[in-house]
């Protein structure tokens, strides 16, 4: 079984690299966090972004979509908005759903918004890994998480 820990030898471009912090620090970003932004919110119940926003606010968080071909909607019951910059507001993390060739782009919306809106956190969902946007998250001074999902990490060690 391949280690899947973070290596700086790794390529963070490879498909099978996932990258967070320990458990004990991750845990205490998710009991700490209490606004989460999903980005590439989706209407449709069968796509993971729907099933995790609806969990987090079933675990108690204040969840905000991100999609601006659904701003001004509720969806998962959360209310979406057009861009991260017009989220009333902190945002601890940032969820991202979207396709790998959009990261840039969301990476530089989240260091946009970053120190106003206190973003701690650059998470890119399962099958989601980019050397650059981890290295930039990193320099910003966000912790990045790569390739795993918010809502099998919360319960995970939400059990311990």
């Amino acid at each position: 079984m391949q280690d899947t820990t973070k290596q700086g030898s790794r390529d963070r471009d490879d498909a099978s690299y996932d990258e967070a912090p320990p458990d004990d620090a991750l845990r205490a970003l998710l009991d700490s966090a209490r606004t989460i932004a999903v980005v590439g919110l989706s209407d449709r119940p069968v796509r993971a972004s729907h099933g995790v926003a609806r969990y987090l606010v079933n675990a108690g968080y204040t969840v905000y979509g991100v999609n601006p071909r659904l701003a001004g909607k509720t969806v998962a019951g959360v209310a979406v908005y057009a861009r991260l910059a017009d989220v009333p507001g902190a945002i601890d993390i940032v969820d991202v759903f979207r396709r790998l060739d959009a990261i840039p782009q969301v990476v530089d919306d989240t260091l946009e918004v970053a120190a106003r809106k206190r973003v701690r956190c650059l998470w890119l969902q399962l099958g989601l890994f980019s050397g650059d946007a981890a290295e930039r998250g990193e320099r910003a001074g966000l912790t990045v998480v790569m390739n795993r999902c918010l809502k099998i990490e919360h319960a995970r060690l939400q059990r311990r």
